[in-house]
C-alpha cells in the first residue's frame, strides 16, 4: 500500500530505475553464516542472545554495519584470519559502536584494516525486549482451561523486522546459512526451521535448562529465519515423505489441525510434481500463533499462521472458513519455493513473492476441490480487489520503488498480491498452462538459493515459449494502473472499435495519467467461442466481430481492464446471460464493469440498477455475490444520503434477495455441497440485514435459544448474520450476550464472529463500548480492526469512528507504532467511509501536522475513495433519487 515515489530515474526507453536511492547496507562484507543463540525470559519480558556472523570481506574494511532495532548490544569482537584456512585472529575486542536510529543500523568501526579476501567473524552479545507488537522476537499469551494465562515466544521477520530479533544483513538478497540454539527450560517446545541437531541440559540463571541446537539451515534471507518457545501439543502425518506437524498452544484441540495437516501433505508433494523440484529441507512444521498480525507467513521448513487460519473443527465453523484455510495453508507452501528457495533481490520484487503465491493457491486448490469453483470466485475476490485498489490515483505499480525500511510494510497490499497474481493468471492463459509450468520449472532450477528480479522469471517464461514475453507483460508490472476499454460499435461492416485509456475510480484522469498504453488481451467471446489471439496494443483500433447479434470481450475476466458498452450493448449482454451464452465468470465480470463504470461517470447508476433488476433469476452464488456487494457500494456511498432514498435502496436489496432467500432456506443438511452452503448463509444475511420479516423472526428464534444456553441454535455458516441481525433490531441485551460469547467461547472462528458483529450496534452507548474495547486490553491487538469494521457500516459509526480516532491519536500511534501495518489499517477503516468534501476537509485538517511515514499510502487512499465517492454523489444523486422514486411507485401500483 505504497504510493509511486518521485524521482526515480528514468533510463532509455522511458523504463525506471528501481534500484536508485535506496538505503543498503555497505557492500564491503557478505554475510555466508550466522551462528545464533537466543534465552528468552518469560518473567521479565526479556530476552538475551549472542551470534557469531562468518563474512566474506570483498573490499578492504576498516568497519562493518548491520541492522539493528531495539536491542542492547552487550559487548562486540572482530575476528580475522586467511580465507583458505581460516584461522581466526581477534583484531578488535573493543570496537566503536554507533547506532542510526533513522536507517536502523548499528556502524561497527575498528583500527586494523581487514583486507580484501579475507575471512571474518563479527560477534556480538546482545538482550531485547520480548515485545507485544507482534515484530521481531515477540511474546504471544493465550489462557488456558483453568484461566491463567499462558505465553509463548515466536517470531515474524517479515519485512524487516529479523533486525529487532538480532543483529544481522537485514536485506532478502544477502542470504547465508543460519545454526540456531534455544535456550529454555525443559517444559517448553522448541521450534526452528531445521530439524534438532541436539539437545543438551545447561544451566542459566541457576537453573537447570535445555539447550536446543537444530540443524544448519540452507542459505536464505533473514526475513524467513523462525523460532518458537512455548507449551505445545502436535500432531503429525507420515502421508510424505517428510515428517509434517501441525503444533498449537496447549489450550487448543490439536485435532482441530488434522484438515490443515493432511492438506499439507498433498500439497507439498503435488508441488513437489508440478515444479520438478523436491521440498529442499528435512521436515515442515506449521504451528498456531495466538497473537499474529498478519494472517500466516511462510518461514522456511516452520510456517506460522493465525489460530483461525490453520484450526477447523467442522461443528463450529462454516465452509467459508475451511475454504480459507485451504488457500492459506496452499498460499504458504508455495511460498517454500516461490519466495524461500528463489527469492525477490529486493522489496520491490514483493509480488514476484506474493503475486504467485497467490495465483498458486487458487490454482492448487482448484485441483484439490474442482466442486469448489475457486475461479469463478476469483474473479469478485481477487480480480475486484486488485481493480479496486488500482482505480485510485494513490495506487502503485506492481513493481514499486522501495527505498527505505519504513515503506516497505506499504506494499503489502492488493497489488502485490490480488494484481500480481492476476498478472500471473494472465501470462498463464496467455501461454498455455503447460507452457507456463515448463518456464516456472526452469525458473526454479536455474535461480535455486538465489535471488531474482522480474526480468528472470519473464526470461524463463520467453524460453520455454518462443515468445517474447518481457515486451508484453514488463508494462503491466512496472506501470501503475489498467485501461477501460470503450466500446463503439459498427454494424455495417460487423468491427468493434475499442480505445483504451486510464481508469480511476475518482473519474479525473489528466492527460499525463493517460500515457501508458498496455497490451490489452481482448478475449473476444462469440456464439463461435473465444478468440484468444486478439490484443490490442495501440491506444485504438478496429475488430472484426462474427456476428454483432452477440459478443462479448474478457471471456472469463481473465485480464486486467474494465469495459465500457454503450446501454443497448449491455441490454443485449443481459438477455445473453439469461439465455445461457455467458459463464458464471462473465456474468460475475460484467456486473463488477458495470458497477465501477457508473461509480465513476462512464454511465449512470441507474443503468446499473436496471441490470441488476434484470439478474432477479440469476441461479448462481457467484454472480449473487457480485450483485449484493454492488449494491452496498451504492448504498454505502449514500450512506449519509436522505434516509428516504437509502430505505428505497435498502427495499430493492429486500425484494432481490427475500424470495430466494425463503426458497433455499436457512438449514444445512449433510448433503448440501460447499457451494450451496455459502449460497444459503450469503442469501439469509443478506435478506435479514435488509429487514426481511421471516428471516429476521428465525434469526432471532436462533438467538434466543443460543442465549438460553444451546450452542448448537446457530449453524456455523449464519453466525454472524444472526448476530448481526439480532443487534442491528436489538438492543442492550442483545450486545451483552455476544459480547459474553466473545469473551468465553473456546473456538476462535466463534470469537472471531461476535468481535465482528458488536459493531453492528447503533445505540451510541454501545459503539462507544466497543470503541474502548479496541485500547483497553479487552481485544488482543492483532484484532483490533474487527469491531470497528462493524462499526463502519452505519452513518453513526463511521461519525463515531472518526471522533474516536481523533480524541484518541497518540495513544493509537503509540500502540501501533506506525513503521508496522495497523496504523495504516485503523486510519482507512476510520476515514474512507466518508462520502463528502465536508468530511474530506475533515480529514486533511487532521492530518496536516502529523507525520504519516509508514501509513501515508493508506491515508491517500482513503482520501481517494472519498474523493471518488463524494464525486460520485455529484453526478448521480438526482439520478438515483429519481430511480429509487419511480421504483417504490411502480411497486405501490403492483400491490394494489
Amino acid at each position: 500500500m505504497c504510493k509511486f515515489h518521485g524521482g526515480a530515474e528514468e533510463l532509455e526507453g522511458g523504463a525506471v530505475d528501481i534500484t536508485k536511492g535506496r538505503e543498503l547496507l555497505p557492500a564491503n562484507v557478505i554475510p555466508t553464516h550466522y551462528d545464533l543463540t537466543m534465552e528468552p525470559d518469560f518473567e521479565n519480558h526479556t530476552y538475551k542472545g549472542s551470534v557469531t556472523i562468518d563474512l566474506t570481506v570483498v573490499e578492504d574494511s576498516a568497519s562493518i554495519s548491520l541492522n539493528t532495532m531495539e536491542l542492547e548490544i552487550q559487548s562486540t569482537k572482530i575476528f580475522h584470519g586467511p580465507e583458505a584456512n581460516r584461522q581466526e585472529e581477534v583484531i578488535s575486542s573493543e570496537p566503536k559502536l554507533a547506532y542510526n536510529k533513522d536507517t536502523q543500523t548499528t556502524h561497527v568501526s575498528f583500527k586494523k584494516t581487514i583486507p580484501k579476501g579475507s575471512f571474518a567473524q563479527i560477534h556480538m552479545e546482545f538482550t531485547g525486549i520480548l515485545n507485544d507488537k507482534m515484530a521481531g522476537f515477540y511474546r504471544s499469551t493465550y489462557k488456558n482451561t483453568d484461566g491463567t494465562e499462558g505465553i509463548m515466544a515466536t517470531t515474524q521477520m517479515e519485512a524487516t523486522d529479523c533486525r529487532r530479533a538480532f543483529p544481522c544483513f537485514d536485506e532478502p538478497a544477502l542470504k547465508a546459512a543460519f545454526t540456531v540454539t534455544l535456550v529454555a527450560e525443559k517444559k517448553f517446545t522448541c521450534l526452528s526451521n531445521m530439524d534438532v541437531h541436539s539437545d543438551t541440559e545447561v544451566t542459566a540463571s541457576g537453573i537447570s535448562k535445555q539447550a536446543v541446537k537444530f540443524n544448519k539451515s540452507p542459505v536464505m534471507s533473514t526475513y524467513l529465519v523462525a523460532f518458537i518457545v512455548g507449551e505445545l501439543n502436535y500432531i503429525e502425518t507420515n502421508e510424505f515423505r517428510l515428517p509434517i506437524r501441525i503444533y498449537a498452544p496447549i489450550n487448543q484441540d490439536i485435532e482441530h489441525g488434522r484438515f490443515a495437516l493432511d492438506l499439507a501433505a498433498r500439497t507439498l508433494a503435488f508441488y513437489e510434481k508440478t515444479f520438478d523440484s523436491n521440498f529442499p529441507l528435512p521436515k515442515m512444521d506449521m504451528i498456531a500463533i495466538p497473537d499474529f498480525a498478519a494472517g500466516a507467513m511462510e518461514n522456511w521448513g516452520l510456517v506460522t499462521y493465525r489460530v483461525v487460519d490453520i484450526m477447523y473443527d467442522e461443528k463450529t465453523s462454516g465452509a467459508s472458513t475451511k475454504e480459507r484455510i485451504a488457500e492459506t495453508v496452499q498460499h504458504e507452501l508455495a511460498h517454500q519455493w516461490f519466495g524461500n528457495l528463489v527469492t525477490m533481490d529486493f522489496w520491490d520484487g514483493l509480488w514476484l513473492n506474493e503475486g504467485f503465491a497467490t495465483w498458486m493457491s487458487w490454482y492448487s486448490c482448484d485441483k484439490f476441490y474442482p466442486e469448489w469453483k475457486v475461479w469463478q470466485s476469483f474473479v469478485t475476490d481477487t480480480l475486484q480487489g486488485a481493480l479496486s485498489l488500482d482505480s485510485l490515483r494513490s495506487s502503485h505499480p506492481i513493481e514499486v520503488p522501495v527505498k527505505r525500511a519504513d515503506e516497505v510494510n506499504e506494499i503489502f497490499d492488493a497489488i502485490s498480491y490480488s494484481k500480481g497474481s492476476c498478472v500471473i493468471r494472465m501470462i498463464s492463459a496467455y501461454l498455455g498452462e503447460d507452457v507456463f509450468m515448463e518456464g516456472i520449472r526452469r525458473y526454479l532450477k536455474k535461480h535455486a538459493y538465489g535471488n531474482t528480479e522480474t526480468g528472470d522469471l519473464w526470461a524463463a517464461l520467453s524460453e520455454a515459449s518462443g515468445k517474447d514475453v518481457e515486451k508484453v507483460m514488463d508494462i503491466w508490472t512496472k506501470k501503475i494502473g489498467f485501461p477501460v476499454i470503450t466500446v463503439t460499435e459498427n454494424e455495417k461492416d460487423n468491427t468493434v472499435h475499442l480505445k483504451q485509456n486510464r481508469f480511476l475510480r475518482t473519474a479525473d484522469v489528466k492527460p499525463e495519467e493517460d500515457e501508458t498504453l498496455y497490451p490489452v488481451f481482448l478475449g473476444l467471446r462469440s456464439k463461435d467461442g473465444v478468440n484468444d489471439e486478439l490484443v490490442l496494443m495501440g491506444r485504438e483500433e478496429n475488430f472484426p466481430i462474427p456476428d454483432s447479434k452477440f459478443y462479448k470481450l474478457n471471456a472469463d475476466h481473465t485480464n486486467l481492464y474494465r469495459t465500457s458498452y454503450t446501454p443497448a450493448r449491455l441490454e443485449k449482454l443481459g438477455k445473453a446471460a439469461k439465455d445461457g451464452l455467458l459463464t458464471v465468470e462473465d456474468r460475475t465480470g460484467m456486473i463488477a464493469d458495470a458497477g465501477a463504470l457508473a461509480a465513476s461517470g462512464y454511465q449512470k447508476t441507474s443503468g446499473l440498477l436496471n441490470l441488476l433488476k434484470g439478474f432477479d433469476d440469476e441461479t448462481e452464488f457467484v454472480v449473487w455475490n457480485e450483485i449484493l456487494t454492488r449494491i452496498g457500494s451504492i448504498e454505502g456511498a449514500w450512506v449519509f444520503e436522505d434516509k428516504k432514498i437509502r430505505d428505497g435502496l435498502e427495499s430493492f436489496r429486500r425484494d432481490l434477495v427475500c424470495e430466494k432467500a425463503h426458497k433455499k432456506g436457512w438449514e444445512f443438511p449433510e448433503n448440501d455441497d460447499h457451494i450451496q452452503q455459502q449460497f444459503k448463509a450469503m442469501l439469509f444475511g443478506s435478506a435479514g440485514a435488509s429487514g426481511d420479516a421471516k428471516v429476521i423472526k428465525a434469526a432471532q428464534e436462533m438467538f434466543k435459544k443460543f442465549s438460553a444456553g444451546d450452542s448448537n441454535a446457530i449453524h456455523p455458516n449464519i453466525r454472524g448474520s444472526v448476530f448481526n441481525i439480532a443487534l442491528k433490531f436489538g438492543g442492550k441485551d442483545e450486545y451483552d450476550i455476544i459480547y459474553k460469547t466473545y469473551l468465553n467461547s473456546k473456538n476462535s472462528d466463534e470469537r472471531n464472529t461476535a468481535l465482528r458483529s458488536l459493531g453492528r450496534a447503533k445505540h451510541p452507548d454501545l459503539i462507544k463500548r466497543s470503541l474502548a474495547m479496541t485500547l483497553n486490553g479487552e481485544v488482543k491487538e492483532q484484532d483490533v480492526y474487527m469491531p470497528i469494521s462493524g462499526i463502519r457500516t452505519h452513518a453513526e459509526g463511521i461519525e463515531a469512528l472518526f471522533v474516536w480516532m481523533t480524541e484518541n491519536w497518540e495513544e493509537l500511534a503509540r500502540k501501533f507504532p506506525p513503521g508496522l501495518t495497523m496504523l495504516g489499517t485503523l486510519v482507512q477503516i476510520c476515514t474512507s467511509s466518508f462520502a463528502s468534501a465536508e468530511n474530506l476537509a475533515r480529514v486533511e485538517k487532521f492530518f496536516s501536522d502529523k507525520n504519516t511515514a509508514g501509513f501515508k499510502a493508506s491515508l491517500a487512499q482513503a482520501m481517494d475513495s472519498i474523493r471518488a465517492k463524494s464525486a460520485w454523489l455529484d453526478r448521480d444523486r438526482k439520478d438515483v433519487a429519481q430511480w429509487v422514486n419511480a421504483y417504490q411507485v411502480k411497486n405501490i401500483k403492483s400491490e394494489l
